[in-house]
């Protein structure tokens, strides 16, 4: 048997960035557009016209104050409401190739290896680009890596998910270096015209390279254990898919097609899920909360941290103890405890122990510990 650790992470932030002020016109004036347009039905009360949205309802309700975007155009103009990508040809990498290559490359770098040595590349993330080939194939080949690859999907849980996995592979001895890549174009799955979760999300890729800690060229994290677990629910959901056009209405716009939620059942019923999963993660492996150095939780909404923080170290977290990075990213789905961890973590000091966790639709819940080496 082998221990696993991580010995690198890399993040890729578009350039493009959108503030709640930006988005708050952009909608305000796509729902004043709606409301003419039904003036009439308004008039008769057969339908309720739309509210405006303010930065600071956003704010209040998630901590976000912006989010990097790859298209700022299509998703401020009233008229699109969406991203706007370029269609690229078969034989060119695809975006979420484009995305995770960048975060993989300085991932490797950190760690000090190249990816010629990589022998397993998962890419793990809440959507994929297409239905196949795999991404994680065409990544592993811009990459230039070796070994084997393939796609996961536990949404913002993937991440945490796919660690466990390459973990499990390395320490098995399957595999020697792995890399668990989440490029997540979040606001191509996002309703950008529903009130209460137009503000969500935004993109970024982020990358970790797991291998033998007998391996490592420099200071890393050892993966002590990981925990994962799952619980159906309705209350995130998305029924886009491959059936869609095999169904009488499946070609039609429809609401449930995008991003859906119902956020206050998420909140009442996954925060103590996952205070409950963290605090026997950490009960079996001897270690007591107050031994934690640090937590890097999934970047969701800043109230839903807060209190499970506070339910894991039974206490209020101190400054730096929890460190949110939802008022630059907003939501980014699996890549938001990584950003977390790796703009994070190098303060830490040999012998310290943290927890990586994400959580969401599913339900789903992952979570790894590490500690400093």
């Amino acid at each position: 048997m082998f221990k696993p650790a991580i010995t690198g992470t890399g993040v890729f932030t578009p350039d493009q960035t959108i503030t709640n002020d930006e988005l708050v016109a952009s909608f305000n004036a796509y729902a004043d557009k709606m409301n003419a347009q039904n003036a009439a039905a308004i008039e008769a009360g057969e339908i309720e016209p739309m509210q405006h949205s303010s930065s600071e309802f956003i704010y209040k309700a998630s901590g976000i104050k912006q989010r990097h975007v790859l298209d700022k155009e299509g998703v401020l103009n009233p008229d699109v409401m969406h991203p706007q990508l370029r269609q690229r040809a078969d034989d060119e990498p695809s975006v979420m190739t484009e995305m995770a290559v960048d975060a993989c490359k300085k991932a490797l770098t950190q760690a000090q290896i190249d990816a010629s040595e990589i022998d397993l590349v998962i890419c793990a993330a809440s959507n994929m680009e297409r239905a196949y080939p795999a991404v994680a194939i065409e990544i592993q080949k811009e990459l230039g890596a070796g070994g084997f690859a393939f796609d996961m999907n536990v949404a913002c849980s993937s991440a945490t998910f796919g660690l466990q996995a390459a973990a499990d592979m390395v320490r098995a001895g399957s595999v020697r270096k792995a890399i668990v890549v989440n490029p997540e174009i979040c606001t191509g799955h996002l309703e950008w015209r529903d009130r209460d979760c137009h503000f969500i999300f935004g993109d970024v890729a982020t990358a970790t390279v797991v291998e033998r800690s007998e391996d490592a060229k420099g200071a890393f994290f050892e993966i002590i254990s990981t925990r994962c677990a799952t619980e159906f629910s309705n209350n995130i959901r998305n029924n886009n898919g491959f059936l869609r056009r095999s169904r009488p209405d499946g070609v039609a716009d429809r609401r449930d097609m995008q991003f859906m939620q119902n956020g206050r059942k998420v909140f009442k019923e996954v925060v103590p899920m996952v205070s409950a999963h963290m605090l026997a993660h950490l009960a079996d492996e001897g270690i007591a909360p107050d031994n934690l150095r640090r937590l890097w939780l999934h970047q969701a909404n800043k109230s839903m941290n807060d209190f499970i923080g506070k339910k894991v170290l039974g206490r209020t977290p101190e400054n730096g103890e929890q460190p949110n990075i939802l008022q630059d990213y907003a939501n980014t789905s699996s890549a938001g405890s990584i950003i977390a961890f790796s703009k994070f973590s190098d303060d830490l000091e040999s012998g310290d122990y943290g927890v990586i966790c994400s959580f969401g639709a599913g339900y789903s819940v992952g979570s790894v510990l590490v500690k400093r080496h």
